[in-house]
């Protein structure tokens, strides 16, 4: 993997996300630990601008989203948007919204490196991601009904895409939490892991991902997110499947798979 590196503040003290790019993997870093990682009204405009960032660079291939757990009693990697900044205004509620809405549709794969328990808002930053992996030990509770909340409907849509009708009914109409071993039989996860193997486990993933070829990688997920959200039409996904088959990349998959070698991808044509 080749490409630059591009950083912002260090995670030695509390700022809002940390995004750093380098050999074609971008890490976007929550890093308020002392505050279990809540999002405040700064820290959704820090991320939309991350986001824009890594659209902007053709050079990433993959995108983690994790946190900073540092000193935690038990490892958090979100406890939400901050209430207190909440006032009920229509404006805050869509703001936040506009994070996870923009989070599934940024161009490359979106891994949740989900390294601590996820609350509230922020188990939508967990299902817009592509893929998540996750932490032995975490819990997982939605309590929008508990604080007197109807949740925003893209929220919702999610919910029901990936975590399914009786998971997410049980998430909403009751409150609880649910425990890594409850996530892991529902197939949300790529792989729950324990501490000695995160790193390894989350590092084979991105390259794995990263070795892909990224024309079709991307051209894929924006079918698959229509096709999930309804607003796919059969002439532009075989538009897509065109484009792809004409690629230099398909070309070098044919020859790599003749010579029985692994293939190596470029970024053959225009990534938009």
């Amino acid at each position: 993997m080749a490409g630059k590196t591009f950083m912002t503040n260090p995670l030695s003290f509390a700022t809002s996300p940390i995004l750093e790019i380098e050999a074609g993997v971008a890490t976007i870093t929550l890093n308020r630990p002392a505050q279990r990682n809540r999002l405040n009204n700064e820290d959704l405009k820090t991320l939309l601008a991350h986001f824009e960032t890594i659209n902007e660079d053709a050079s990433v291939r993959v995108m983690k989203l994790t946190a900073s757990t540092k000193d935690q009693p038990k490892p958090v990697f979100c406890a939400g948007y901050d209430i207190g900044e909440f006032d009920a205004s229509t404006a805050n509620a869509v703001a936040f919204e506009a994070v996870p809405d923009a989070l599934a549709h940024v161009r490359p794969v979106t891994i949740c490196a989900l390294n601590g328990s996820v609350y509230g808002g922020a188990t939508d930053l967990a299902l817009a991601c592509d893929l998540r992996i996750g932490l032995e030990g975490i819990e997982w509770r939605m309590p929008a009904t508990a604080l007197g909340l109807h949740y925003y409907p893209s929220g919702l849509q999610r919910y029901l895409s990936r975590f399914g009708v009786l998971a997410t009914q049980r998430a909403f109409l009751t409150g609880r939490p649910f425990t890594w071993q409850q996530l892991e039989k529902i197939g949300l996860f790529e792989a729950f892991c324990n501490e000695s193997n995160w790193h390894a486990h989350l590092d084979s993933l991105t390259k794995d991902i990263w070795a892909l070829a990224p024309m079709a990688v991307q051209e894929t997920k924006k079918s698959l997110n229509e096709i999930i959200e309804n607003r796919s039409d059969l002439e532009t996904l075989r538009a897509r499947e065109e484009l792809t088959s004409q690629s230099e990349d398909f070309a070098e998959g044919r020859r790599a798979f003749m010579e029985r070698r692994a293939p190596k991808f470029g970024t053959h044509g225009k990534l938009t």
